[in-house]
């Protein structure tokens, strides 16, 4: 027997999945965590060094790997008490295969 969703339970099942995506902190990334630079958080207390693998590498979806990441790692150095992030300096064109950043609380 062939299981098909109605037609009134197949667009519920896709708003859920939307508003999921939503609560991912990788799209959405995180507010209360600001980037600065290293010579703006001379006077910050320093909380730990974090960083993250991208799921996604090459030229057609890398940027968008390196993005999520960045806001998964807002979000874990949010978690862990820091309200600031100074990303590790990347080579433009540079190929990133971890995104790595120092969190702080200033």
């Amino acid at each position: 027997m062939k299981a098909v969703l109605s037609p009134v339970i197949a667009p519920v099942l896709l708003a859920g999945a939307l508003l999921a995506g939503c609560n991912d902190p990788g799209f959405r990334g995180s507010s209360a965590v600001r980037v600065a630079s290293a010579d703006e958080v001379g006077a910050c207390r320093f909380i730990e060094n974090v960083s993250v693998k991208p799921s996604v590498y090459g030229p057609i979806l890398g940027d968008q790997g390196v993005k999520y990441s960045r806001n998964q790692l807002l979000e874990s150095a949010r978690r862990d008490g820091a309200n600031t992030v100074v990303f590790d300096q990347v080579d433009p064109g540079a190929a990133v295969y971890v995104v790595s950043a120092k969190a702080y609380a200033c």
